[in-house]
């Protein structure tokens, strides 16, 4: 860990930005997939499961490493931050649009586990377990899931509401029409940010806290037992799969509806830009809230928000691209309350946990809180 006159350096503005990075460089990946994905598929080229054995299997790798001078998560963000880029530009090969079916299914299949199960895990379950290693102040915890959350959405914009305008075109008949060339190039560029943003989270964050390295014999039997009985995570992995779920359900729309429901991709821009502001401008003041109300507290009524736009969205069933984009901004700061806090909160359910069995297992405990999120968006495609 770094030292200043012997002493550790106290936590400060360079670990939030160190850890905004972080998920800036997860959401240059994550929210390309998650955005764009299953349409490049359908208009271009033509398991989840999986992710249950290799979640695990990381969470279990993570915890039995040992702690190296820059601690023991940071080091797997640095080792994986190539592959998970390389990972998603392959994803995207446009090159192979014109091969038959049988290998095109072939080549999604292998990219998108390769992407998911293997490269985005091998990062995301050390980034995601880091948070309680940086800091065991709840309020400091607060502000990191906060900083995270501004970090997804630097990315968001970039993706949300730049690449857009890029990499569609109109074509003879008016219609918008996804480049399969120009979203090659907006995935290589994605990588490259991604692995930039991954660099700065890793030089710049601190592991304060030693987590020592976990030499107990792995039994998945009572792993399955101690979730059972652990009622704090089985709340907060509910939470994640249905937040996930109505989440990137909007996200994977919005490449469909603005282009073909409402010939308006400017708008699906001007929506993204819009939910940016309301985050950065929530995030001024979400930790001062969240520690005077409570995290849980705050996150149900953002929930409460949300929900209503939603369902006032699908009562109304709007043709006006205006109802509809102002209807997502105000159910976006309702997910953004709740998503602000929510990394906060596995770090405590983490802490809870060692306290309930006596062994410490943050890659673990965030393995399944992770796979319970990319259940969410599995459900969402």
């Amino acid at each position: 860990m770094k030292e200043t006159n012997g002493r550790v350096k106290p936590f400060g503005i360079k670990d939030k930005l160190g850890y905004m990075f972080g998920d800036f460089g997860n959401d240059f990946t994550f929210l390309l997939s998650a955005m764009f994905l299953l349409k490049f598929y359908t208009d271009v080229m033509a398991a989840r499961f999986v992710d249950a054995i290799t979640d695990v299997t990381m969470g279990q790798i993570v915890d039995r490493s040992r702690p190296g001078k820059k601690g023991k998560f940071a080091p797997w963000i640095r080792r994986m931050c190539g592959p998970v880029a390389v990972a998603s530009f392959l994803m995207y090969a446009t090159y192979f649009k014109g091969m038959p079916m049988g290998f095109k299914i072939f080549w999604m299949f292998f990219t998108y586990l390769l992407w998911g199960s293997v490269c985005y895990t091998g990062v995301n379950i050390p980034y995601g377990s880091m948070a309680s290693a940086i800091s065991d102040n709840p309020t400091d915890r607060t502000s990191l899931s906060n900083w995270r959350t501004i970090g997804a959405t630097l990315a968001q914009t970039a993706i949300g509401v730049i690449l857009p305008l890029v990499v569609y075109y109109t074509d003879a008949a008016g219609n918008s029409v996804l480049s399969g060339e120009k979203m090659m190039i907006g995935a290589l560029i994605c990588s490259i940010g991604a692995v930039i943003c991954y660099m700065l989270c890793y030089h710049m964050t601190t592991e304060r806290v030693k987590v020592e390295q976990n030499t107990q014999k792995f039994s998945f039997k009572e792993l399955i037992k101690q979730l059972v009985h652990n009622k704090s995570l089985i709340g907060i992995i509910v939470c994640a799969l249905v937040f996930l779920l109505a989440q990137l359900s909007l996200s994977n729309m919005n490449a469909y509806v603005y282009p073909n429901y409402f010939g308006n991709i400017k708008a699906m821009s001007i929506a993204s830009l819009a939910g940016t502001v309301v985050i950065l401008a929530l995030s001024t003041f979400i930790v001062k809230l969240a520690s005077k109300i409570g995290k849980k507290e705050l996150s149900m009524i953002g929930c409460f928000i949300s929900a209503a736009s939603f369902i006032l969205l699908f009562i109304i069933h709007t043709h006006n691209v205006l109802v509809w984009v102002g209807l997502i901004i105000v159910a976006t700061i309702g997910t953004s309350m709740f998503n602000m806090v929510i990394w906060a909160m596995i770090t405590d359910v983490i802490d809870e946990s060692e306290v309930q069995t006596g062994v410490r297992q943050d890659g673990t405990i965030y393995s399944v809180y992770s796979f319970a999120r990319k259940l969410g968006q599995a459900c969402s495609s």
